[in-house]
């Protein structure tokens, strides 16, 4: 196909502001995980799949399958309101927990 450009599993953006890798981003509707560190006007790589430790809303106990959605912030949440569809919890999480297992789905 002369019109593919990339798989895209991995995707370069452009930051608006400090990345650090490993961190929880969402930009608009796409979401994923910094691949790379950068400062703004940088470009860094997002990962758009896989399974991640993200830092979650404490308070909240997770199921298997549960939906997560992203804050603004960047913090993993089970609440839906003004946040972002990124995937499902892969493991249990107690409330009281800061972290919690999330696969992200690329095809939202």
């Amino acid at each position: 196909m002369r019109n593919f450009i990339q798989p895209g599993k991995v995707l370069n953006i452009v930051a608006t502001a400090a990345v650090v890798s490993g961190s929880l981003q969402v930009i608009g509707k796409i979401f994923g995980i910094a691949a790379t560190s950068a400062a703004a006007g940088e470009e860094y790589e997002l990962s758009t799949g896989g399974v991640y430790e993200l830092p979650k809303n404490a308070p909240e106990a997770w199921t298997v399958g549960k939906e997560v959605f992203a804050t603004p912030g960047g913090i993993a949440t089970t609440e839906t309101t003004g946040n972002t569809k990124i995937g499902v919890a892969v493991m249990a999480a107690d409330a009281g927990t800061g972290v919690g297992l999330v696969r992200l789905n690329s095809n939202f």
